[in-house]
């Protein structure tokens, strides 16, 4: 039985999400690491929760502005405001501590992929020094801004990536790279979104 609702991303679809149901979560993050797909999916969040076919549905339709097509369970909008909708029907986080992963070649492939995603300033989505900045998953969790790359986190200095992977470990996610600006929210916006709207609208 379907217990489990996740949102996945792909480091090789920038900008996508994957929202599905599944019994037995690793399985299906490997499952679809096929031929056809050259990086594999990485589970942003999952939980668990009491009925994971009608909370999929209720998701599906809730974001049906952003779905890419009819029949696929892709949606073009931040990962981090369907987590936020997931959470609503929660009974449990069940997110991986890790990537679930063939390979160390395709570990390295992640990791290489992740670091070339990550290049990021603030000056570009015009985040001033100074600010402080909310970890997603707890708004109580902040950083500052202290350079044009740099933050202060936990009372050091740091990169943005640096300081989200530090916050996730804290949580009990041991994950060995992660793209910071996903991970971080200002003026309620996430940076990776905040980055997507300034690009797209320039």
């Amino acid at each position: 039985m379907k217990n489990i609702v996740y949102v996945l991303v792909n480091e090789a679809m920038p900008n996508y999400v994957k929202v599905g149901s599944t019994a037995h979560l690793e399985q299906r993050i490997r499952d679809l690491d096929t031929t056809g797909m050259p990086l594999p999916f990485e589970c942003f969040y999952a939980a668990r929760v009491n009925d994971a076919n009608f909370v999929e549905r209720q998701l599906h339709d809730a974001f049906m502005n952003y779905r890419v097509r009819k029949n696929r369970e892709f949606f073009e909008i931040a990962p981090e405001r369907i987590m936020a909708a997931l959470k609503l029907a929660e009974i449990e986080d069940v997110t991986p501590g890790a990537d679930y992963l063939e390979s160390e070649d395709d570990q390295k492939a992640l990791d290489k992929a992740r670091s070339r995603r990550s290049a990021f300033n603030f000056a570009m989505v015009k985040i001033p020094v100074g600010s402080e900045l909310e970890f997603i998953r707890d708004s109580n969790i902040t950083c500052e801004v202290i350079s044009s790359r740099k933050v202060t986190f936990e009372g050091e200095e740091t990169s943005l990536s640096a300081a989200a992977q530090k916050a996730l470990q804290n949580a009990g996610l041991n994950w060995k790279a992660v793209q910071g600006p996903m991970y971080w929210k200002y003026e309620d916006e996430t940076l990776g979104e905040r980055r997507y709207r300034m690009e797209t609208e320039d």
